[in-house]
């Protein structure tokens, strides 16, 4: 037996979670990369009220961030996953221009996508656990070397349902608050300029906040138990 698998073996679950997490987060600057370009486009358009210029500046400031990445020979996916959220709202931003709405509605439209991936995510989360393949097992196979045998333990099964559910508990607070903003703000019953700028304080108080608030009872979960990745094949 070779050490990588006597590792993998003595491995547990919870350890393995923990691990992956810790690399999709990407610490403090991971997250402040990812809230910066928000903040500075809400920022500039309640000041200014120029939606081009609003949209210049977010864009400068995660290339700002790119560049200090490159130079510094570090990992780019945070500052690459915030210009690819730039683009997809700078695209429905595009789309409201050409239906011909106004710089309230395309600034409202910026904020749009945001909605709809939480509200996509959230469900597809909740599918794999309804289905009984709950997302976060895939992290122990990336771990394992083999995707689908924690399956075959009922205990594994259990434990990454849970923390899949804590995982989507996030998405739908932030829809349930941030949608009736949106919707408001789009049907005129709500001034336009005041839901902007309740959708960008929601989207940095809704984000990394509350993204760690569900991590930390994911770190009590897991501190709880020690689930072996290698479950004995009498429970499965």
């Amino acid at each position: 037996m070779t050490e990588q698998s006597q590792k993998v073996e003595t491995e547990t679950v919870e350890a393995v979670v923990r691990q992956q997490l810790a690399k999709a987060l990407g610490g403090r600057r991971g997250m402040a990369e990812a809230a910066v370009p928000t903040i500075l486009f809400t920022a500039t358009w309640l000041s200014l009220r120029d939606l081009n210029t609003a949209l210049a500046v977010s864009i400068g400031a995660a290339l700002v961030l790119l560049v200090v990445r490159l130079v510094q020979r570090s990992t780019v996916q945070f500052v690459v996953n915030a210009l690819f959220g730039i683009g997809i709202g700078w695209f429905f931003v595009h789309r409201s221009a050409a239906a011909g709405g106004s710089e309230q509605d395309q600034a409202l439209a910026y904020f749009l996508p945001g909605i709809l991936y939480n509200g996509g995510y959230a469900v597809v989360l909740a599918f794999t656990c309804l289905i009984g393949w709950p997302l976060v097992g895939f992290m122990v196979g990336s771990i394992t070397g083999d995707a689908t045998a924690w399956h075959s333990d009922r205990q594994v099964v259990k434990l990454c349902s849970r923390l899949t559910w804590l995982l989507v508990a996030p998405c739908i607070v932030r829809v349930a608050v941030q949608a009736p903003i949106w919707l408001a703000g789009s049907s005129g019953s709500m001034d336009p300029d005041a839901a902007v700028a309740a959708l960008g304080v929601l989207k940095i108080a809704l984000g990394w906040p509350l993204q760690l608030a569900a991590l930390a009872s994911m770190v009590w979960l897991l501190s709880r138990n020690k689930t072996p990745v290698a479950g004995d094949p009498a429970t499965a």
